[in-house]
């Protein structure tokens, strides 16, 4: 069975919503039978590339009709759902564009490595407020999971994988997919948002019985 996640890396609800969605997937009874691939989405994909700025300013000017106690009110509690499935988590951490971390985890799926690098980013990011969008803390953070520096260099000074980012942006369209994270469940169960893991796991059940039975001969 195929699962389909799109998300974007700077996601709080993205992080808290992979938690749930692993936790629900662990317990599945068909675990073994059960491959996810991961898709790209950027939740602001007309930002400049190789830079960054602390994130509440960023929200900041994105909803600039929005108090900032109200700003922070949504941070904390974004906050302590995360804390809640036991994720770290810091709210001083920075914004940018995320169209090259797409690219190296695009990277790492190929070199098999993708669960890691998926792991080591939300670590850098998430957990430790590293400033991910500087080319050289991707370089740390990628190699941390098992990636030759060499490739990410060369990545990163090009346009490789772009095209698959393309791709999957336009996938998330033709899905009318607007929001993350975004599941589908062997193409006919949709799961949108950071849901209880108690939803996802009848969405798996759901989309299980829903497929069509082997004949015995």
């Amino acid at each position: 069975m195929r699962v389909d996640i799109w998300s974007d890396v700077v996601c709080p609800w993205c992080y808290v919503g992979k938690a749930r969605f692993d936790r629900a997937l662990d317990a599945f009874e068909h675990r073994g039978e059960v491959v996810v691939h991961f898709h790209s989405y950027e939740l602001a994909p007309g930002l400049p590339r190789g830079g960054s700025e602390p994130l509440l300013d960023a929200l900041a000017r994105k909803v600039a009709d929005v108090p900032a106690a109200e700003i922070a009110r949504r941070e904390h509690r974004v906050a302590d759902a995360a804390r809640a499935e036991g994720l770290d988590y810091r709210s001083d951490r920075r914004n940018g564009s995320t169209f090259d971390l797409h690219r190296l985890l695009h990277l790492a799926a190929d070199a098999g490595r993708r669960s890691e690098a998926v792991a080591a980013l939300n670590q850098a990011h998430f957990g430790a407020a590293r400033d991910v969008f500087d080319p050289e803390v991707a370089v740390e953070v990628f190699t941390g999971a098992g990636l030759d520096p060499v490739e990410i260099r060369r990545v990163l000074a090009g346009d490789a994988y772009a095209d698959r980012v393309f791709a999957d942006e336009r996938a998330a369209h033709d899905l009318r997919i607007t929001g993350v994270p975004f599941v589908v469940i062997d193409g006919t169960v949709g799961v949108s948002g950071a849901r209880p893991t108690e939803l996802f796991t009848r969405a798996l059940d759901q989309a299980w019985a829903r497929r069509p039975r082997q004949r015995v001969a």
